[in-house]
């Protein structure tokens, strides 16, 4: 009799989730914070951009008369212009937050898609600058009404993401209910390479590389990068106009480094806190989680994408009648 456990101490199947269970609650009950204060949020994002579009355009006339003592100025504001820029409400938050929230990711390769997501959106903006007032000779209302359509591709973009992760997840999905491999646990188990117990703390080499895949990466960063920054197309044009282009560019690109400097933060913010909903379920997760769950997160993360992508392209209107950040 000693030697039995009675069954009033053994711990219920579920207790060992609750610090998972609490790190989700936390996580909604600040989406529904940030929802609620969302309308404030855009209203204070589109009058503080007004008032920085303002210094903005004295620092260009500055440089104009005298850029050895205002040059150092301008590309320094529009660095910090960049960095509180990419703060507010933005797509390109919700794309990569998104896929690294459901999608298994080394952190080098995360930051990396930052990183060429915001120097492309620099280069989208002095690219179709350089298109449409000097190779074109187009009026600005054409850059803006360029600048619009732009967006609107990068919004498809999103969607077009989305439906890929959502095909994939659902693939992975119907293979695993199929030919289900999990094989309830004995008393005396052994782990080995085969069992097919689903016990996994992190994510296998091969499932860490999965995002390796070129297009994926690919839509992700034109998703992100392909939409022009609103500031730096007002910062090209308004140079343009007063002789300063290249100042102008110059100012473009430290916005640009000034953005992958908050959304790399973002991601590394992210990803930190997958690794914890990791290991915090490891191996005291049921073993169904463990074999696919993660895989119906990716789908639940197609499913966010896919609809955030159809309320941005209905929502989306010419620019010049507010500024969006990134």
């Amino acid at each position: 009799m000693s030697l039995m456990t009675p069954v009033s101490r053994r711990s219920p199947r579920w207790a060992h989730l609750w610090p998972l269970a609490l790190f989700l609650l936390a996580v909604l009950a600040g989406g529904a914070w940030l929802w609620h204060l969302w309308p404030q949020v855009m209203l204070k994002s589109i009058l503080w951009q007004r008032e920085v579009n303002q210094q903005m355009s004295g620092l260009l006339q500055a440089v104009a008369q005298n850029p050895a003592r205002a040059g150092g100025s301008l590309l320094i504001f529009s660095f910090v212009y960049g960095v509180l820029h990419a703060l507010g409400p933005g797509h390109g938050k919700v794309v990569i937050a998104t896929w690294l929230a459901t999608h298994p990711s080394r952190l080098k390769a995360s930051i990396g898609l930052t990183l060429a997501a915001s120097l492309l959106q620099g280069l989208v903006a002095i690219g179709l600058t350089v298109i449409v007032l000097s190779l074109l000779a187009l009026p600005a209302r054409e850059l803006h009404l360029s600048s619009f359509w732009l967006e609107k591709g990068s919004y498809a973009l999103v969607g077009l993401l989305g439906l890929m992760l959502c095909w994939r997840a659902l693939k992975k999905l119907r293979l695993l209910l199929r030919k289900p491999t999990f094989i309830a646990f004995t008393p005396h188990h052994v782990h080995h390479a085969s069992c097919g117990c689903g016990h996994q703390h992190m994510p296998d080499p091969q499932q860490m590389t999965s995002d390796s895949d070129w297009r994926a990466r690919l839509m992700i960063v034109l998703s992100m990068g392909m939409r022009p920054c609103s500031g730096a197309i007002m910062v090209l044009l308004f140079s343009k106009v007063i002789g300063v282009f290249a100042w102008g560019v110059a100012s473009a690109l430290a916005m640009a480094a000034g953005t992958s400097l908050t959304i790399s933060s973002l991601a590394l913010l992210v990803h930190s806190f997958r690794r914890i909903a990791v290991r915090m379920s490891g191996h005291k997760a049921p073993a169904l989680w463990r074999q696919i769950g993660w895989t119906t997160l990716a789908l639940a993360g197609g499913v966010i994408l896919v609809v955030a992508a159809v309320i941005m392209w209905v929502s989306a209107v010419p620019v010049g009648r507010g500024m969006r950040p990134f």
